[in-house]
């Protein structure tokens, strides 16, 4: 479902305010000998508005399914899952801290009717078997942006999605990781000691093949739940909108000088310099891809920025960085050496500006002030102005319109900046049909407001 310790698995957001949902619903399902709180003790004094213990969910209720290694057992599990009924829920296990790249490492399916199917990508890397199995039938994930790349690659792509993080945010929940969800609204708990495993591991432990069964154990529950409090919220249309942008969406973009966001960056003031950090980057890219291991498990980002600081001249400066001390590191220190003199002798025409290239949008906010005062204030009146509609309708800011749009129109609005012109920017910024309905009106008043 995500990368390592990813927050939307791990429910490490802020934490909520109140402890039920309104509209939550009782525990759909409860884990094998798990044991319910009784009654209190008579006499003794219960904690106000305490909520009831989430019920572990310890194992999967039909047990644990055989791992999917063969084109067999392939074959039948497509079957099962084009004869089950209604949504399936689909979740898929990464190593993105451990490997290059993000592509998936097991693949989890539950339907109705066909039960848990969990498959190995690695030994059955073509899962459109499984896509025409399923075709036509509503997908459940989780933070599906993350999921569907991989997904695709393999040959899954379902036509109709219900994502519950997203529902979770339409709704107003504060924490929408999946452990979170699944509690509040189920009043279940969710295993979470492997998020951070390495999912490319061979063979793969049973206990984290549970924990992997689990994530879909009650998926398609939590779906329902959460289906019927956007539907009595009025935003299933809201939903549907969104999830229908999601599948649309793909995959982001390659950035243009992905060397740029290497941490800590900023602490490198000349072009120099920051040709020494792109060209390093370069090479651990190279390498990692070669040898199939995360980046920074190749070199760390802070050995990269303290190299572009003081560029070593030899080995044995070098290893006084201590991010090249480690033997991952010290194997390549000649790499290291030849990319940090390429830098050193490249013309200076040849070196990166100091700044990233301006993109085609407006600069970042916290410049207009001084670059375009009107500007900014039609920015902080079309930002109260979402702010409000988002704290009247329970939803977050940017999912009731993205700050790019906002950021957009303050800064160049049409020419005649009525609601309908406001209407058809948004729509050509990406606004789905229900955002433009609720803020164009608002911000156009906005823009045009006296200061």
């Amino acid at each position: 479902m995500m990368a390592a310790g990813d927050p939307a698995r791990d429910g490490t957001a802020a934490p909520a305010q109140g402890a039920t949902a309104p509209g939550a619903t009782a525990p759909a399902a409860t884990a094998p000998g798990a044991t319910v709180p009784g009654p209190a003790v008579p006499g003794a004094a219960a904690p106000e508005a305490a909520a009831p213990a989430a019920v572990p969910l310890l194992a999967p209720r039909d047990g644990l399914p055989p791992l999917i290694v063969t084109a067999g057992q392939l074959a039948r599990a497509e079957q099962a899952l084009a004869a089950g009924r209604g949504p399936v829920a689909v979740d898929a296990e990464r190593a993105s801290g451990f490997r290059y790249g993000h592509r998936a490492f097991l693949v989890q399916l539950r339907r109705e009717g066909a039960g848990t199917v969990l498959i190995d990508p690695v030994a059955c890397p073509d899962l459109s078997g499984v896509n025409r199995a399923l075709a036509g039938v509503e997908a459940v994930l989780h933070a599906a942006s993350q999921d569907l790349p991989c997904l695709a690659e393999l040959g899954f792509r379902p036509a109709e999605l219900f994502d519950t993080e997203l529902a979770g945010r339409l709704l107003g929940y504060p924490r929408v990781g999946l452990g979170t969800l699944v509690e509040t609204v189920l009043g279940l708990s969710l295993e979470k000691s492997y998020s951070a495993a390495d999912w490319s591991t061979r063979p793969l432990p049973e206990d984290w093949l549970q924990y992997a069964a689990l994530d879909v154990e009650v998926l398609v529950e939590l779906r329902d739940a959460l289906a019927r409090e956007l539907t009595e919220q009025g935003k299933l249309e809201w939903a549907r909108q969104e999830f229908a942008a999601v599948l649309a969406a793909g995959p982001p973009p390659p950035r243009a000088e992905p060397w740029r966001r290497t941490s800590g960056i900023h602490r490198v003031r000349s072009r120099r310099g920051l040709a020494v950090v792109r060209a390093l980057w370069q090479e651990r890219d190279r390498i990692a891809r070669q040898r199939d291991v995360s980046p920074t498990r190749v070199l760390g980002d802070a050995a990269i920025i303290e190299a572009a600081r003081t560029p070593p001249k030899d080995a044995a400066a070098l290893t006084t960085i201590s991010g090249f001390t480690g033997r991952g590191a010290r194997r390549h220190a000649g790499e290291w050496l030849r990319a940090i003199n390429r830098a050193r002798v490249a013309a200076d025409a040849d070196l990166p500006e100091s700044s990233a290239p301006a993109g085609d949008g407006p600069p970042p906010a916290h410049r207009w002030a001084e670059r375009d005062p009107a500007a900014a204030a039609r920015l902080a009146r079309a930002r109260a102005a979402v702010n409000e509609i988002a704290t009247a309708r329970n939803v977050p800011p940017e999912n009731l319109i993205t700050p790019d749009s906002i950021r957009r129109v303050a800064w160049e609005p049409p020419a005649e900046p009525t609601a309908e012109a406001i209407a058809s920017a948004l729509r050509g910024f990406g606004a789905r049909e229900w955002q433009i309905a609720l803020v164009a009106a608002p911000v156009a008043d906005a823009l045009t407001a006296e200061t």
